[in-house]
């Protein structure tokens, strides 16, 4: 929402402030402070923003499932492509309410998924005749226990054999050092962080091959989101690449 309201927005979501209520504005007070996630997250979305629209230009029949979709607004902002998003019932009719599909200049499905009893595999098996898929799981991962990631990278790769996956993946050692604060404030709230080692090893042994990977704050830098010189991020090498957008391909 700021990064829409500036002087030279970065991702330009003008749909973001449609869902800061008052509670959500609240919440977001116990985060300004952090500068850098802030922006990072800023540059992780304009990340996926600029694959998705490279790809759903050059296969409009695309089809887009985002995992966990949140307050993501891409089908409205993105030409092409058709959308599926699923999240959990209350966040799937909060963003109906304040986003409905009527809108979408895109072909949109919504569906409402409880991650802790229903399958994900049934809920995308009706979507098996696509034969162009790519998964958006995007703030995510780092919410999920070893299990519940376990079961999300199988549940994909059994519901689509062959897709791309487009995701953030962040290291145990930058977790614990340069998001420690915002880890701390993500407890306060009642919610916590897990990261692993090689957090690309989850996808990796189920036979996906990494296509690209991008450094967040590398990218941070370059959009001016975050004022450090470049050279400093070479001696920097948790911060450089500890939190990366990757690309797979199953």
């Amino acid at each position: 929402m700021q990064d829409a309201e500036s002087a030279n927005p970065v991702c330009g979501d003008q749909f973001a402030r449609l869902f800061m209520d008052k509670a959500g504005l609240q919440i977001f007070q116990n985060f300004k402070a952090e500068k850098k996630a802030n922006a990072g997250n800023v540059a992780r979305a304009r990340i996926i923003d600029d694959h998705l629209r490279k790809e759903v230009a050059a296969n409009p029949g695309l089809l887009v499932v985002t995992v966990g979709a949140g307050f993501d607004s891409r089908p409205y902002r993105l030409k092409g492509g058709n959308w599926l998003e699923l999240d959990e019932p209350q966040v799937i009719a909060y963003k109906n309410e304040k986003l409905p599909i009527a809108g979408c200049p895109n072909s949109l499905i919504r569906i409402a998924v409880d991650f802790s009893l229903d399958s994900l595999h049934e809920k995308l098996a009706p979507f098996s005749k696509y034969e162009s898929v790519i998964f958006v799981v995007e703030g995510v991962l780092l919410y999920l226990d070893p299990p519940a990631r376990q079961y999300l990278a199988e549940a994909l790769r059994g519901a689509f054999p062959k897709h791309t996956l487009i995701c953030d993946l962040m290291t145990r050692k930058f977790l614990n050092s340069y998001a420690r604060s915002v880890q701390e404030r993500i407890s306060d709230i009642g919610a916590s962080l897990t990261a692993d080692d090689e957090p690309e090893l989850l996808f990796k042994n189920k036979g996906y091959r990494v296509l690209q990977v991008t450094s967040i704050f590398r990218r941070a830098i370059e959009l001016g989101l975050i004022k450090m010189p470049k050279q400093l991020l070479s001696i920097m090498r948790t911060l450089a690449d500890g939190y990366s957008i990757y690309l797979f391909a199953a």
